[in-house]
């Protein structure tokens, strides 16, 4: 077991750079992680910015360039906290430089450029990871537990949802109302997580699409920096229909202009011996319905998900009943990062470029039954 620093170079220092650098300062605090880690460099397009998010998190290196982060030798994975778009170029060049890579979600802006990515990783002895995070709130590895352990029987019905409100016409058009730069709106922004963790949670995978639609409801918007409006490329809300292999039937539904919603991540699963239901936004909670409990007592169970000795991650974190929020699913990432490179498992499956790249097949699929207003078979989109 190699307990050799794992030196990480992150590239991005917004949102999602923010979530990441956190986590890889959290993990060992918290962790007795299998390999230490530390973030070493860090690279974005505008250099002052760069240089103050180094000195907030305490990383050594900020750089101008990520081309020169990504084949820099004192960097052993490449962390991408990037526009969608930029996914591809960082991550083949890392791989090509044999670093380890993790990855923000979605995988690419479409198809044929995950399809590069997975068949690089495929070619690489490097590892990959994708940060589908919220496989990692203990409540959802739970889930997952208590799915293996074949809790709810025969799956039958899987619904998932995932809706915001911020996208409103005030909103100005960022990169990710652009097609070319996001890919897809609400669908590859929200549907991916619910397609992972469908596919995660059931251990199944989608056989075919029934039908599809995606709607832009707010046409233009505001250019920012100046007067102009300019068109949206993206849906701003998309939902589509499914079977699964096993023959479960799915429904998933995400929308940007959901008022009401802030971060409306639901998931329910029906079998034969019962069902679970997740909300993000009481992400500390898991409901269990035992469908072999007797009528007179029958309901369902609130499990608040937050016990250290039985529940998964918790014990690196607080007493009993003290929750944990967002970011704790990142730094729990981290930990399992770290077990992967360190060859050992990782408290439940993370998602690496393979992996990814079935949920892209998904929603290229769904996007091709919207565009086309008809069913699609998975066999005929690899």
């Amino acid at each position: 077991m190699s307990k050799t620093i794992c030196r990480v170079g992150l590239v991005g220092t917004e949102f999602m750079g923010k979530a990441h650098a956190n986590a890889f300062g959290q993990a060992g605090r918290f962790f007795n992680l299998a390999r230490p880690v530390r973030i070493t460099a860090v690279a974005a397009r505008d250099e002052t910015k760069t240089r103050e998010f180094a000195k907030r998190w305490s990383i050594d290196r900020p750089m101008a360039r990520w081309e020169d982060l990504v084949v820099d030798p004192d960097i052993d994975l490449v962390d991408i906290a990037t526009p969608n778009f930029l996914h591809a170029p960082l991550a083949l060049a890392a791989l090509k430089a044999g670093k380890h890579v993790a990855c923000e979600k979605p995988l690419a802006v479409d198809l044929e450029t995950a399809r590069s990515m997975r068949d690089a990783a495929k070619k690489s002895k490097a590892k990959t990871f994708v940060w589908f995070n919220y496989r990692r709130c203990p409540a959802v590895a739970l889930a997952h537990q208590l799915l293996r352990n074949h809790r709810l029987g025969e799956i039958r019905h899987i619904r998932a949802q995932y809706l915001q409100s911020w996208g409103g016409p005030k909103i100005p058009l960022t990169w990710r109302f652009k097609k070319r730069l996001a890919g897809s709106g609400a669908h590859g922004d929200l549907n991916a997580h619910m397609i992972d963790m469908a596919r995660f949670l059931s251990g199944d995978e989608i056989k075919e699409i029934h039908g599809a639609v995606g709607r832009t409801f707010v046409k233009k918007r505001s250019v920012p920096g100046g007067q102009k409006s300019a068109r949206s490329e993206v849906d701003d809300s998309f939902s589509f229909l499914a079977t699964m292999a096993q023959g479960a039937t799915a429904s998933f539904e995400s929308s940007r202009l959901a008022p009401g919603h802030l971060n409306g991540n639901r998931m329910e699963i029906n079998g034969e011996h019962g069902s679970i239901r997740f909300s993000f936004e009481d992400m500390n909670v898991l409901e269990f319905f035992d469908a072999k409990d007797k009528k007179k007592e029958a309901g369902w169970r609130r499990i608040m998900v937050t016990d250290q000795a039985e529940h998964p991650y918790v014990g690196a974190w607080w007493p009993e009943g003290h929750v944990v929020g967002y970011e704790h699913a990142f730094t729990n990432q981290v930990s399992d990062m770290m077990r992967v490179l360190a060859s050992k498992k990782p408290v439940i499956p993370l998602a690496d470029f393979h992996d990814a790249y079935q949920t892209q097949r998904v929603l290229e699929a769904a996007l091709i039954s919207a565009r086309d207003g008809c069913r699609v078979k998975m066999t005929t989109v690899k």
